[in-house]
């Protein structure tokens, strides 16, 4: 480690997994990972603390680090004054949650790098994102002297801002009895509608995120009700996203988000929860429209995910880096991905004319430094009319081209790998997998869902059946968080109705009551964040708002309900009523945050069936139903005698057949499966 010229530094990163402290390891700066031992030894001494919150693929964390982190200047600011404590938002995103709630109160906005002075009781009192390396030292500097001059300010902001903190986790259970009603989305969707981006799909803004469970919910309404414009608007966001550069063509897969507002220059890190949600999403896109296109990008998004983000355990990844070695050595964005005209011309000969024709080798795709971001404007069809040549013709030069660019990639540097496997990433990877097999059949994909699953029971299970959270190299750490339950219990859910093998809805089932024994909030009705048996934070998280990943609460009532159903369960199906009722008054100001619940929503305002198999053939009769779009069904199936109250009683010698069930009302059974949708109703 480097040394200054009167002490010793004691960066104890080098001690760490997660491969974002460990980028942090060998800074001046004395960094220390949060844990109790730390946060003790401040309160003892009466230090204040410096938090730093970032992740691995985070293109501004290393811009800081680089500026600031590695400066000697900087760092004997930093060691003098305060406890910098360094935190991975993946591994610790309860820490991540406290924080960014108090920057954006403070600030009016958040993001990564994420950077806190707090007082030694973990009280924040100033903090913001990215800074300069002089602002930064600067602001650090006043800081500490106003602490050593005049603390009592510091102790009276903190306790406002504590307050502020606690009032906005506040949320008031319901308790009349009001029924759920399908007029509720009528404005909602009407302010929504406003804010499309007509041309390019999405929202009228930049940054753009590609947010799939806002459109997983705006695509099954439109489906269910018939709303064509919404429906148009929806393909059109898909069709634009995957022409884009934010998705990758040549290797697959998806970047984070895109910074301008056609979806061209992406911010180039590759999460495995963005890549997770795209593959179910274009898989249900692909149910209701039979677009071969929709079939590719799945397809090469699992590759992907297969060739780059997936172990011999079965385990995913996390990421891979924005940021990677130019062919001069230097770490820049987009390295990797992004091509010159001349380099494309030497690799590709002959069938360069129509790939610059297809991906706008032009002003329209140029990025920056003679710089191409590969994107497409115009359907294929079109684009062969124009070119003169079949659609067929064209797929194969692409796919040609593509092949080449695939190769001289390989001579490239790749960006930095984050190692390290999250329950909940993993989970929700778990799901993606499912729901490509329901809706294209192929094998391998289940597969390769069972083989994280038992991942998941044999590494991030203990033996008192909690979940943990984190995995890397063969070590386990950190006790599971909501969202490791939540989208755990979804992935078992979902593997129970593609295989109709029972163990995965008990094993659903056990992680439900640990979520109610351990993460109930018995005054607001719904879960906490964090278990109650973790040392506690400044204040308590219930997290609540869907963003780039659906809130832990709101995948929570979902599963709350599914189960309910599979299991003909009225109390759970009460609870996941509660928590939406209570939520039902924050929709209406921003339901683009909520989007999961009014999801839900529809699971109580629309007609919403239990479809029951039995017979030796339930598995091939399941598979009708699993490759349509039938987002208001569960599906039950058994062989044998099975005591599931759906299927109890009803498995007759030699006839395979099919129950269509509402509220635990059954038709008379079919053995077509003909018979049986036309007892479906979508509205």
């Amino acid at each position: 480690m480097k040394e200054n010229k009167t002490e010793k530094h004691t960066n104890e990163l080098i001690n760490e997994s997660s491969p974002y402290l460990l980028q942090h390891a060998h800074n001046p700066v004395d960094w220390k990972a949060w844990n109790d031992r730390v946060l003790d030894e401040a309160r003892e001494k009466n230090k204040l603390l410096l938090i730093s919150v970032g992740y691995s693929a985070c293109h501004w964390c290393h811009v800081m680090e680089h500026e600031s982190f590695e400066d000697e200047a900087v760092a004997e600011v930093m060691n003098s004054n305060y406890v910098c404590i360094k935190v991975d938002r993946e591994e610790r995103p309860d820490i991540d949650h406290v924080y960014m709630n108090a920057v954006q109160v403070m600030t009016g906005m958040g993001g990564w790098p994420m950077n806190v002075v707090a007082l030694p009781d973990g009280r924040p009192v100033w903090g913001g994102t990215y800074f300069k390396k002089e602002q930064w030292k600067d602001a650090l500097q006043q800081i500490a002297h106003l602490n050593e001059q005049q603390p009592e300010k510091l102790l009276e902001y903190a306790g406002k801002l504590e307050k502020g903190l606690r009032d906005i986790q506040i949320i008031e259970p319901v308790k009349e009895e009001k029924k759920f009603h399908s007029d509720f989305f009528i404005l909602i969707l009407e302010k929504w509608k406003s804010q499309f981006d007509h041309k390019n799909g999405g929202y009228q803004r930049a940054p753009k995120f590609m947010l799939p469970n806002n459109f997983e919910f705006l695509l099954r309404y439109a489906h269910q009700n018939s709303d064509k414009e919404l429906m148009e608007h929806c393909l059109l966001t898909l069709d634009k996203i995957s022409w884009g550069g934010v998705f990758d063509p040549v290797e697959g897969g998806f970047s984070r988000y895109s910074v301008d507002e056609k979806w061209h220059v992406p911010h180039f890190e590759k999460m495995l929860y963005d890549n997770a949600q795209l593959v179910e999403l274009y898989s249900n896109a692909f149910k209701i429209t039979g677009n071969e296109w929709y079939r590719e990008v799945v397809e090469r998004s699992l590759s992907f995910v297969a060739s780059e983000l997936t172990d011999e355990t079965g385990a995913f990844y996390s990421a891979l880096d924005a940021d990677s070695e130019d062919k001069n050595e230097e770490n820049k964005e987009g390295a990797y991905y992004t091509w010159s005209k001349e380099e494309l011309q030497e690799l590709l000969q002959d069938n360069f004319p129509v790939f610059e024709r297809f991906y706008n080798i032009n002003n329209f795709g140029k990025w920056e430094a003679n710089q191409y971001v590969l994107i497409r404007s115009e359907t294929r069809k079109k684009i062969a009319k124009d070119l003169g040549i079949s659609e067929n013709d064209l797929h194969d030069i692409i796919n040609d081209c593509h092949k080449k660019l695939r190769s001289a990639r390989g001579q490239r540097k790749k960006p930095g790998l984050d190692n390290k496997s999250l329950t909940s990433w993993n989970a929700m990877m778990i799901s993606a997998y499912v729901k490509a097999f329901n809706t294209f059949g192929e094998d391998s994909y289940l597969k390769a869902a069972r083989k994280n699953a038992e991942f998941i029971l044999n590494y991030q299970l203990q033996e008192n059946g909690r979940l943990l959270h984190s995995y890397k190299n063969g070590k386990t750490s950190i006790n599971g968080y909501l969202e490791d339950y939540a989208f755990g219990i979804k992935a078992f859910l979902d593997l129970y109705e593609a295989t109709f093998e029972e163990n995965f809805l008990n094993k659903a089932e056990d992680l439900i009551s640990i979520v109610e024994e351990d993460f109930l909030d018995t005054v607001s009705g719904m879960f906490s964040f964090t278990s109650k048996k973790d040392r506690p934070l400044i204040t308590k998280t219930i997290e609540i708002s869907d963003n780039v990943i659906p809130a832990s609460n709101s995948v929570m009532a979902k599963n709350l309900f599914r189960f309910g159903k599979l299991r003909e369960n009225r109390h759970h199906l009460e609870i996941a009523g509660q928590m939406l009722k209570s939520i039902l008054p924050k929709i209406q100001d921003y339901p683009q945050s909520y989007s999961n619940w009014l999801d839900l929503l529809m699971n109580f305002t629309f007609p919403f069936y239990e479809i029951a198999i039995t017979g030796e053939n339930c598995m091939k009769k399941a598979d009708s139903f699993r490759r349509k779009y039938l987002p208001n069904t569960v599906l039950a199936g058994t062989s044998s005698e099975s005591r599931l109250p759906l299927l109890e009683q009803r498995l007759v010698k030699g006839k395979d057949l099919i129950y269509i069930c509402e509220e635990g009302s059954c038709q008379l059974p079919t053995e077509a499966e003909s018979d049986a949708m036309q007892l479906i109703s979508q509205v």
